[in-house]
């Protein structure tokens, strides 16, 4: 998905960058001026900071009698940080000196140690830290001077009147900012979120079914309109379908009704006929009713069982009993025993194959059922003496081909001619069934990984072409 780049949305961008850096730089410096405030570590986490290390640098002091010096260990730190030390008497004076440069004075009034602590006096490389040191009833100062380029000190003088006055000064500012953030925020939000309005309402029609809904596509969400037009469309396509789906059902409910109530009319009047005691019936005569009974009850069978049968392969319910079968045997059994049942024994129907073996793992009974309703639907549409060929070969798929020389199938008629519930209007007056045989073979032929690819001309004939 590509984003557009709009004004708004890089505005949006650069205002939430210029805010992060804008708090992190407060935070960096409050916690520079925690750290120079508290002596707290804060980012001199890898050694002692300069203040630390001179408070605790009188240890290293000692004092014995009038003598004044520093331990080894204090003299191997003292370089180690290039360091020196002065120490200094109650009257300023050098009592003891280590590392100091030659241009250090040997005694100072209180003004010039103030100063050395305050500035840089002694050269621009050098800060000068302040210590004190008491012992045998004496108070000693010290100076440490550290020299490093990376080391800075500020000293800062303040009113607390001036402090008090720029807090209210900048709490008046805070707010007038916070109102215009506010002011800015309802702005730019309201037409952020007008899109999402729309978008909700989009939604909301789709819902009530109003697929005719369509939107501009602009903008930051130019997609997600782009996304809900197709959606519309498709749901109105998808309506359409199952309005035509519901017209064909409802036809095909009267159909099968009309096909069903005809022979339990027959079914009834035989019996009625039978029953009555006014009617003297000869056991000839019982035999032939029975036998109509018996036909027009298993047209019902075969009619409930289409409908069981369509229903599980739709929903996939169906599991096949797979196993290795000769496909040439199979169709040519099929092709005698259609022409062995006295209805279809004057019909032309032919069997072609050039090859004596192809063996395909099938569903025999099931594949046997897809194979006769297509042969069948060859017969009942065409007339008496359509010529009907029935051949298999074996390339990169096995090819089953059903051709006829009948009278073809229209376009329209043959793009549904795999739906549920379609009768073409080819059908003869001979021919009374589900309406499902089509579509049960092709649901068995998918089932077993295959296709069906049907060619038709009317007035020319038709070829169906299985393709396992």
């Amino acid at each position: 998905m590509k984003w557009k780049l709009t004004g708004r949305y890089l505005l949006s961008v650069v205002l939430v960058v210029v805010l992060i850096i804008f708090i992190n730089l407060i935070l960096g410096i409050t916690l520079l001026v925690a750290q120079a405030a508290f002596d707290v570590p804060i980012f001199q986490n890898r050694e002692t900071s300069p203040e630390q290390f001179t408070r605790k640098f009188h240890q290293e002091i000692i004092t014995k009698n009038h003598d004044v010096t520093i331990t080894e260990k204090g003299q191997k730190e003292l370089a180690k940080k290039k360091a020196w030390i002065q120490i200094l008497d109650e009257n300023s004076n050098e009592v003891y000196s280590f590392g100091v440069p030659a241009n250090v004075k040997k005694k100072y009034t209180p003004a010039e140690i103030i100063q050395m602590y305050k500035y840089k006096e002694v050269d621009e490389n050098t800060i000068v830290y302040v210590g004190e040191k008491k012992g045998n009833g004496r108070q000693f100062s010290y100076l440490i001077g550290i020299e490093n380029r990376s080391l800075n000190r500020y000293i800062i003088s303040y009113d607390n009147r001036d402090i008090f006055i720029v807090t209210k000064v900048g709490m008046v500012i805070l707010l007038i900012d916070i109102l215009i953030a506010l002011l800015v925020g309802y702005l730019f939000s309201k037409r952020l979120t007008q899109p999402l309005h729309t978008l909700i309402d989009g939604i909301k029609k789709l819902a009530n079914r109003q697929f005719d809904y369509h939107t501009e596509s602009r903008g930051l969400y130019k997609n997600v309109f782009d996304n809900l037009n197709h959606l519309s469309d498709q749901l109105k396509a998808s309506e359409r379908e199952r309005k035509k789906l519901d017209s064909m059902r409802e036809e095909w409910i009267a159909n099968i009704s009309h096909d069903i109530k005809t022979p339990l009319s027959s079914i009834q009047g035989y019996a009625e006929m039978i029953k009555d005691p006014d009617y003297d019936f000869t056991l000839d005569e019982i035999k032939e009713y029975a036998g109509i009974i018996e036909a027009k009850s298993l047209y019902i069978k075969e009619v409930m069982e289409d409908l069981n049968l369509t229903t599980r392969l739709k929903n996939k319910e169906l599991s096949l009993n797979k196993k290795a079968v000769n496909i040439v045997t199979l169709l040519r059994k099929i092709v005698i025993d259609l022409l062995n049942n006295p209805k279809y024994a004057d019909r032309n129907i032919q069997f072609h194959v050039n090859q004596e073996t192809i063996m395909l793992e099938i569903d025999e009974i099931l594949f046997r059922r897809a194979i006769n309703n297509l042969i069948y639907n060859a017969i009942v549409h065409n007339d008496h003496d359509v010529k009907i060929i029935v051949s298999v070969e074996q390339d990169e798929y096995t090819h089953i081909v059903i051709k006829d020389n009948g009278k073809g199938i229209e376009k329209e008629e043959l793009e549904r001619i795999f739906d549920r519930y379609y009768r073409g209007t080819n059908t003869g007056a001979a021919h009374r069934g589900s309406g499902l045989g089509m579509a049960i073979a092709n649901d068995i032929i998918k089932a077993h990984d295959g296709r069906i690819i049907i060619h038709s001309e009317v007035g020319s004939g038709t070829t169906i072409d299985i393709q396992i």
